[in-house]
């Protein structure tokens, strides 16, 4: 038995992440007495949005309007149930899309306000993430709409890590690391506590893989439970057991974009406490993804965040088909890369490209963000990658450099050497550059990807820090020339378990089950799925934040 079940607490919080910390926070600000409690040692408190990027959806921001983008509540629900495409919605969907309306209201009203009392600022830029079809009515983001955060994942985790080391100081919140739950204690059908393994005592650095040897057991009780346990993402094996028909088979080979830790583990385990997980079979997983040089944990995979002038080549050298471009469709490209049977894909581009255009996920990638310095920030309009993207193209086992176009698809042959894909043609890779590149300059491109770098430029904040002045790949004025191996990189479950407007997690017959809830990517950032079947992006941490907080108050307004 664990010293911790000697002290009473009214909620027990599953998951020391984002969402978890959140939904803590409101309880404890609510004089509540709260056990967090997470398998991981203490050097991973704050989970997955430590290492985010920090990008927040926000609607019709002051950043925006510096801008003179022109965004509104209205329209980004448009845009939302254009990509989600809701199509389950009595049943599966029913809750999913009413959380998913009541976000965007939040995003476009008090959602920046909540957060800018509390210390949260954003680079001034706002980014163009998925663009989608990029016609009207089409699916994907119509306006830009992504919000760095100043200071990154960790500038997102920050004000609620504080409140929490305070409410811990104070007595009100204990955090109980090493700690993995096994069970949900339920009592006449409603959740009453949660038991368990105490893991052995682990010095590892934050996300870096931790032992699971057991020296003890553990038994807690409470008046409510939060499952905040994150998704699938890090459980491959899991991945592919969900991995659904419509996108072909799953890769033999992918990166993982979150760490092992992310195991699934919690979904099953409310299940079995009556629980309802729906929508398993949506997931949002990025295709440009690349191997780390310097890994944290197993399988660890970096997503390159690409500007949209970098030839796409799937791995027999043919172009990826409109409007499968860099950064217009996540879901669409992976659907037919993995469609196609393609165990990798290609980007090429210029020195010239990489340098304006390549942005890395992550907050270690991005130091000048994550530290909130404007020196190095200003950095970036200099000569040259960015280091962190520098460091990949010198080391990246994913990187090719080369002079000439027949060198670099000799260089890419040799590196997919073994992988099962076909020798590509210097002569037909060349007939697809030039095709493109015959398009540069035109009044009126012919060529939909020449037309979409034009149609980007015309947005200040890409046309300033995202997009490289166009320009023939084959011009060595803008050389050497680079190739980049992609792979399918895992990172989010869009399903989970289903909940109501107040977080109450729902049973087969869609009734609450009395003292359980879940927030975060657990519960599908809100009903069990609220982005359906595609990610409008920023919309992650938003999620966790957004549920976070409702499950919080929720269990609190129960509480009495």
């Amino acid at each position: 038995m664990d010293s911790h079940s000697e002290q009473r607490h009214d909620a027990i919080v599953v998951g020391a992440g984002l969402a978890g910390l959140v939904a803590a926070s409101e309880l404890v600000a609510a004089g509540r007495r709260v056990l967090v409690l997470d398998q991981e040692p203490e050097a991973s408190l704050g989970g997955q949005a430590h290492w985010s990027f920090g990008g927040l959806f926000l609607v019709d921001s002051p950043e925006h309007r510096r801008l003179r983008v022109r965004d509104s509540a209205d329209r980004a629900w448009a845009d939302w149930q254009h990509a989600a495409g809701f199509d389950r919605e009595a049943d599966e969907d029913a809750w999913a899309a009413k959380w998913a309306r009541r976000y965007v209201e939040w995003a476009a009203g008090p959602k920046r306000e909540w957060l800018h009392a509390m210390g949260v600022r954003w680079f001034p830029v706002v980014g163009w993430a998925e663009r989608g079809a990029m016609v009207e009515g089409g699916y994907g983001n119509s306006v830009p709409r992504f919000h760095v955060t100043w200071g990154t994942g960790p500038g997102v985790v920050a004000p609620f890590l504080a409140r929490a080391r305070e409410a811990e100081r104070a007595g009100t919140l204990t955090f109980a690391f090493r700690h993995r739950v096994d069970g949900i204690v339920t009592r006449d059908g409603a959740a009453a506590g949660v038991h368990g393994a105490v893991l052995e005592p682990s010095s590892v650095a934050r996300s870096e893989d931790s032992s699971r040897v057991e020296v003890g057991e553990f038994s807690f009780e409470a008046d409510a439970v939060v499952v905040a346990s994150g998704g699938i993402g890090g459980n491959h094996d899991l991945v592919r057991a969900q991995w659904p028909e419509r996108l072909g088979a799953a890769p033999a080979r992918m990166v993982s974009g979150v760490p092992a830790h992310v195991d699934g583990r919690m979904l099953d385990i409310a299940a079995r406490a009556g629980g309802r997980l729906v929508n398993g079979d949506r997931m949002w997983h990025y295709t440009e993804g690349i191997e780390n040089w310097a890994p944290v944990w197993t399988r660890h995979g970096i997503r390159i965040l690409p500007g949209p002038s970098s030839i796409w080549l799937d791995s027999r050298g043919d172009r990826l088909p409109e409007p499968l471009y860099p950064g217009y469709d996540t879901l669409d490209t992976l659907a037919h890369i993995t469609r196609g049977g393609h165990p990798h894909t290609w980007f090429i581009l210029t020195q010239k490209i990489i340098e304006k255009e390549f942005a890395l996920s992550g907050s270690e990638q991005n130091p000048d963000l994550t530290g909130k310095s404007i020196r190095q920030v200003l950095k970036r309009v200099l000569p040259g990658a960015p280091g962190p993207v520098e460091a990949f193209k010198q080391r990246g086992a994913d990187f090719v450099v080369r002079d000439s176009l027949e060198e670099l698809v000799a260089a890419m042959n040799d590196l997919a050497d073994g992988s099962g894909a076909p020798a590509l043609d210097a002569a037909h890779v060349r007939t697809q550059v030039e095709a493109r590149d015959a398009d540069i300059g035109s009044d009126h491109p012919a060529d939909p990807q020449v037309a979409g770098i034009d149609r980007a430029r015309r947005y200040l904040g890409d046309k300033l820090i995202r997009t490289a002045s166009p320009h023939r790949i084959l011009d060595p004025k803008a050389g050497p020339l680079i190739a980049v191996r992609l792979h399918v990189l895992t990172r989010k479950s869009l399903g989970g378990l289903q909940t109501d407007l107040e977080s109450r997690v729902l049973d087969a017959a869609g009734q609450p089950i009395a003292g359980l809830y879940a927030a975060g990517e657990a519960a599908g950032f809100g009903g069990g799925g609220m982005h359906g079947y595609r990610s409008l992006e920023g919309t992650f941490l938003g999620g966790c934040l957004f549920t976070g907080r409702a499950a919080g108050r929720a269990v609190a307004a129960q509480l009495g």
